[in-house]
């Protein structure tokens, strides 16, 4: 058996890799590409934070970290095929040395649902479930979307850096009572951001009252096959206006004129603003679902 790190000429074979495993547990075509396997991998520390595990030149596990503040994330996948022989035990052993030895005071494992071997496996060390995540989809027929509509004094308007303080300031508003909320120092989400290997700002709008930035969405140009509604946010004092159902329809309308026909956003489950009703509202569904598993490792 090799283990190796991760390097991005390894990209599409992960996608593939990913790509089947998703497919065999959701029952469906998945739509995971490299643009997916890239945006996940552009913040892990590749040559220390990942490894590929390949047996007879062929690829059957693979994984990666990250720490956010106290926090570690943990992913990684076993081919079907290669499954019962320790490579999942070995996964988890090696996520939480790293993560360890990295500072991080808990690790959150992230499988997918369906995935019935998942839960003995971390249950047996020391993990508990601790939230549900969905993506959800909708496939754009040819009619274009309902026609945004917003209070008289309001309008959507094309994402400008003039107001880019103002527009992660109504972001981290909108976000501050998520789950696992962490605020974070405007500087360093721009740089974040204009690192992102998909950064395309043309695709971010919002709705500003005089400087203002009341409510906002940042979208990214193709995940899990589509358009992607990465963040989507309204300030609390403005939200019953209808404000982010006209950004979700607005983002739709310009995907569509992008050639994009499947818009896809990932969704807490127990999000507690109603986003998940405003989404079933505009004809999303659920197309799959995440689970992260929670264990202290200080």
């Amino acid at each position: 058996m090799n283990v190796r790190p991760i390097t991005p000429d390894d990209f599409p074979a992960l996608a593939d890799f990913l790509a089947e495993d998703e497919t065999h547990f959701f029952g469906r075509p998945s739509r995971v590409g490299v643009p997916d396997v890239t945006a996940w991998l552009s913040g892990p520390d590749l040559p220390h934070d990942s490894w590929v595990f390949e047996e007879g030149g062929a690829l059957v596990a693979l994984g990666w970290v990250e720490k956010h503040d106290d926090t570690g994330v943990a992913i990684g996948a076993v081919h079907r095929d290669r499954r019962g022989r320790g490579l999942g035990s070995t996964l988890v052993d090696r996520s939480e040395e790293r993560l360890r030895a990295l500072g991080a005071a808990r690790v959150h494992n992230v499988t997918l649902a369906p995935d019935l071997a998942a839960p003995p496996l971390l249950e047996s060390r020391g993990y508990r479930e601790v939230r549900r995540f969905w993506e959800m989809t909708i496939e754009l027929g040819d009619d274009p979307p309902s026609d945004p509509v917003l209070p008289d004094c309001l309008q959507i308007e094309p994402f400008s850096t003039e107001h880019a303080a103002a527009f992660h300031a109504a972001l981290e508003e909108a976000f501050a009572d998520h789950w696992e909320f962490r605020p974070e120092p405007f500087d360093k989400w721009w740089r974040r951001q204009v690192a992102r290997p998909d950064h395309d700002p043309s695709l971010w709008f919002q709705v500003r009252s005089e400087d203002v930035v009341v409510a906002a969405t940042r979208n990214d140009p193709e995940r899990s096959g589509g358009g992607w509604i990465g963040a989507l946010g309204v300030r609390p004092a403005w939200r019953g206006q209808g404000l982010a159902k006209a950004l979700l329809l607005h983002s739709f309308r310009e995907f569509q004129r992008r050639g994009k026909r499947r818009v896809g956003l990932g969704v807490d489950s127990e999000n507690a603003t109603g986003a998940t009703k405003l989404y079933e509202s505009v004809g999303m569904v659920v197309d799959s679902e995440q689970v992260v598993w929670e264990k202290e490792v200080a």
